[in-house]
C-alpha cells in the first residue's frame, strides 16, 4: 500500500497568489481531524503570504471519538505508547511530507511542522529525525516522546517553539519543561511560551507567536 495515500486533508494556497516558497503542515490532536487546524493558515497568511498550508487527517479512526481521527492509539496509561505510536505513525507522515514538498517543488528546509497535542508529539518525533531538518517545528500543548536519536548536528536542526497553557488539564505543563530541557541538553535551541490561564488549547497570543516564529525561521533557513 502507498502510505502517502493514507493522508490527505484541507489545503490553502499562498495568499500571494504565486507559487509556494514555503510549506506549513499542521498535525491535529487526538480525536480531531485536519479541519481543526487549517484555520491557523488563514490567520498566518498575512505574515506568511508565500506559504502553502496543508492539514492532513490522521490515518486512523479515533477509538475514543468515533467521528475523529488519531495518529496512534493513546491512553496515557502505558509509558511506552508514545514511542511506539510515533514509530508507527512516522512512515506515512514522512512519505506525505516528501510528496507535498515535491508537489510544490520545494526543498526540505522550506518545510515547517505545526502540531497540537498528539500532533505536536508527532511533529517533534518526525521533524527532529528528518535530514536535512525542516526550518521549524511549533508544538502546542504537546510533549517529547523520547530524547533518543535527536539530531547530532544542531546546526542543521529545525528552530523549535513550544507553547503550553499553565492550566492544561490533558497534558500537564511539566511536559513542556521536560521537553525543553531534553532538547537543550542535545544542543538544540528552543524557544518557549507559557500561556497563563490557558487550558488545553491555543490562545490569541500563542497564535501570534507561532506565526512570527515561522516567519523568522523561514527567513533564517533561506539564508543558510
Amino acid at each position: 500500500m502507498n502510505l502517502a495515500l493514507l493522508l490527505d486533508g484541507p489545503r490553502l494556497p499562498p495568499a500571494s497568489g504565486g507559487a509556494a516558497r514555503q510549506l506549513v503542515v499542521f498535525l491535529h490532536g487526538y480525536g480531531a481531524d485536519g479541519n481543526d487546524l487549517i484555520g491557523l493558515g488563514r490567520e498566518w497568511a498575512r505574515v506568511l503570504p508565500h506559504a502553502a498550508f496543508v492539514s492532513p487527517h490522521a490515518p486512523e479512526p479515533c477509538g475514543m471519538a468515533p467521528t475523529g481521527r488519531q495518529w496512534f492509539d493513546l491512553s496515557f496509561r502505558d509509558p511506552g505508547e508514545l514511542v511506539r505510536g510515533i514509530k508507527h505513525a512516522s512512515p506515512a507522515l514522512d512519505i506525505f511530507l516528501d510528496a507535498e514538498l515535491k508537489r510544490h517543488d520545494l526543498g526540505p528546509r522550506a518545510l515547517a511542522l505545526v502540531g497540537f497535542s498528539q500532533g505536536a508529539m508527532l511533529a517533534l518525533g518526525v521533524g527532529l529525525k528528518r535530514t536535512p531538518g525542516p526550518a521549524a517545528i511549533v508544538g502546542y500543548s504537546g510533549a517529547l516522546a523520547t530524547a533518543e536519536a535527536l539530531p547530532q548536528t544542531p546546526g542543521s536542526a529545525p528552530a523549535i517553539l513550544l507553547v503550553h497553557g499553565d492550566m492544561d488539564e490533558v497534558i500537564p505543563v511539566d511536559a513542556m519543561y521536560i521537553a525543553r530541557e531534553q532538547l537543550a541538553q542535545a544542543g538544540l535551541a528552543v524557544e518557549w511560551h507559557l500561556a497563563e490561564g490557558i487550558g488545553h488549547g491555543i490562545d490569541a497570543q500563542g497564535l501570534h507567536l507561532g506565526g512570527a516564529f515561522l516567519k523568522q525561521a523561514f527567513t533564517a533557513a533561506s539564508l543558510q
